[in-house]
């Protein structure tokens, strides 16, 4: 049984003269609206030595919210369960304010996201299609991280982190990208700023379209492979994903 937590309904929209919403998920029907989002599914570690297998089955919408649940259960050769969802083909974006509000489960093991790759992932593969992390978040600590990871004559990434002292309170991540940088925000306060202007340190990638991903993993090469079992079932809330394009 999950247990909806009680949510501030405070949000903070960007000025209208700055930005329009281009796109938007309020989660409030009935479940997963299958013209924004897809499903991948498996279990074969994701290029991460991640533990969970990743079904549909495992997000809900209820009462407003997106629920993915990580569960302790097996299935195929894993011993977890999860979902990871995507918009890609369906919405993709190039520049613009890219948002969501999202409550994230705490417990060692667990590594929620947000986070956008490339949409010619299937043509150039990883990195070469570009990584930008919103929010991620690993283990039981109170930091988040916002990374980009693409191709520069090899793999390269760029990030920062910063901390707040309610990790398990719902906040909201995004970020801010244009021609000539992106830059990340937990609660609307700058953390992050990466230069992308005019394809400096080979980031060509970043001046193309971005589909969204939403996802909650179970153990892998950066959060580790002890997992916290007492933690189970894990919920990741997501009260809206938004995004605003000038």
């Amino acid at each position: 049984v999950i247990t909806i937590p009680p949510s501030n309904p405070v949000v903070t929209i960007p000025a209208p003269d700055t930005f329009k919403l281009a796109w938007a998920d309020e989660f409030d029907g009935i479940g997963v609206n299958s013209t924004n989002w897809n499903f991948e599914t498996g279990g074969a570690g994701w290029g991460n030595n991640e533990k969970e297998y990743y079904q549909a089955a495992n997000a809900t919408v209820e009462n407003g919210k997106l629920i993915i649940a990580a569960r302790k259960e097996n299935v195929s050769t894993n011993n977890y369960t999860s979902a990871r969802m995507t918009t890609y083909g369906k919405h993709e974006f190039t520049y613009g304010k890219i948002e969501a509000r999202i409550m994230i489960p705490i417990g060692q093991g667990l590594w929620p996201a947000f986070w956008l790759l490339g949409s010619n992932i299937n043509s150039l593969s990883w990195p070469a299609c570009g990584e930008t992390d919103i929010m991620e978040h690993i283990n039981t600590d109170n930091l988040f991280y916002g990374t980009l990871h693409w191709d520069n004559n090899g793999y390269t990434s760029y990030g920062d982190k910063t901390t707040t002292t309610l990790p398990a309170d719902y906040h909201i991540y995004a970020i801010e990208w244009d021609s000539s940088a992106i830059r990340w925000y937990l609660d609307g306060v700058k953390y992050n700023e990466a230069n992308i202007l005019n394809n400096i340190n080979g980031t060509e990638e970043f001046h193309k379209p971005f589909f969204i991903i939403l996802n909650l993993a179970v153990g892998g090469n950066w959060p580790g492979q002890t997992i916290d079992d007492s933690k189970f079932p894990a919920s990741m809330f997501v009260d809206y994903v938004r995004v605003y394009q000038k």
